[in-house]
């Protein structure tokens, strides 16, 4: 399956004189692929605790992990390939994602609903750009298509790609608390 074409990070910034350029166009310096597969991360952009200074300097290839960083966001583009092979296989491949990637993530590995169940204490704008995704949650799913947006609480959750053609989906992760108290994975 050939993989989507890099996202593309187009960043602005203020000149000397106060004026705006364009002073990055291109793939995001942070991306990570998992090797044999299609499957791509691409970290756009994060900020620190709010309210964000608007001329912070681009530091996105010091972030690793799913969750953002304390009290900031992180923005993250994602290539999902279909599924492939059996329930054990899908299973295996996931938990090999979660440990490179996320092990900052509550992974839900042995999850009768889906692989890759995880919980994060973040607000997630789930943004689908293209193809199709199913959002599977404990007690139900539903399924996504190009332009549909999830907003994901703190749930426990999964992504599967139970079609045939690749998905990107975007999402803005926001830290959050549960229950008033702040909680890392």
């Amino acid at each position: 399956m050939d993989p989507l074409p890099q996202p593309r990070r187009i960043v602005t910034a203020i000149d000397d004189e106060g004026r705006s350029y364009i002073a990055g166009d291109g793939p995001s310096p942070a991306e990570f692929t998992f090797p044999g597969t299609p499957f791509r991360q691409a970290d756009m952009w994060r900020t620190g605790p709010t309210p964000s200074p608007v001329e912070a300097a681009d530091d996105i290839v010091n972030h690793s992990g799913v969750l953002p960083p304390p009290h900031g966001s992180v923005l993250r583009v994602i290539d999902i390939p279909p599924q492939q092979g059996g329930a054990e296989e899908r299973a295996e491949a996931t938990r090999a994602i979660f440990a490179a990637l996320y092990p900052d993530a509550d992974h839900h590995a042995g999850s009768d609903r889906s692989p890759g169940m995880h919980t994060t204490n973040t607000i997630d704008y789930a943004i689908l750009l293209s193809g199709e995704l199913w959002a599977v949650m404990d007690k139900d799913e539903t399924l996504m298509k190009a332009g549909d947006i999830l907003i994901q609480r703190g749930t426990a959750h999964a992504w599967e790609n139970r079609s045939g053609a690749m998905a990107r989906i975007a999402f803005v992760l926001i830290d959050g608390t549960r229950n008033g108290v702040a909680r890392r994975a």
